[in-house]
């Protein structure tokens, strides 16, 4: 199974994600933005777009790596990745929904909450994620609208839980402290800064 969690930059996607995979054994968490960065430092500035999901390259990458993982990791595939452009969202994910057991969840939060969680991140009302906002929004509403997770008000480990939920997928217990979530949570924000 592949979920791959969409949703507006902030919206917990990656949180999400690494809170799925300590609960799912034999899960593998893919993050296509790597892809992303790779290609932007290996590739002339005078054929970079300036979002690199505008690379076919990109598009290509990430659909033939989760197709190579699929096909030969036993486990769950998890994706965090905000995906916008219906185009490339049919490109990626409906052609590999045909192919594979995909679930496709979108993360979403109220403007106000976003803009906290962004706050929290240090990034400003003029950083990248912050200016796309509106797009997030407006994608999310008019173009790609299947399967929404609220979470507003929900902690990571319960957007995590009601995600599993929604994929017919049962989590283990997850035993750790409350401080031990906290400095997991501080750790992989530190990691994914970009």
């Amino acid at each position: 199974m592949i979920i791959w969690l969409n949703g507006a930059f902030g919206a917990g996607k990656t949180q999400t994600a690494y809170a799925l995979r300590r609960r799912l054994p034999g899960s593998y968490v893919y993050d296509p933005e790597n892809a992303g960065y790779f290609l932007r430092k290996n590739l002339p500035p005078s054929l970079l777009p300036a979002d690199f999901q505008d690379l076919p390259l990109w598009r290509t990458l990430t659909a033939d790596m989760l197709r190579y993982l699929a096909q030969r990791h036993p486990g769950p595939l998890i994706v965090p990745m905000t995906l916008v452009n219906r185009a490339y969202y049919d490109e990626i994910v409906t052609s590999l929904s045909q192919e594979q057991d995909l679930r496709h969840l979108i993360l979403c939060v109220s403007r106000e909450t976003l803009q906290k969680r962004l706050s929290s991140r240090l990034e400003g009302p003029r950083s990248w994620a912050a200016l796309q906002m509106d797009r997030c929004f407006r994608a999310f509403e008019e173009e790609i609208t299947e399967r929404k997770l609220h979470t507003d008000g929900l902690t990571i480990e319960q957007a995590a839980e009601r995600a599993a939920e929604m994929c017919g997928l049962t989590l283990s217990q997850d035993r750790r402290s409350g401080l031990r979530k906290a400095v997991d949570r501080a750790v992989l924000q530190i990691r994914h800064i970009r």
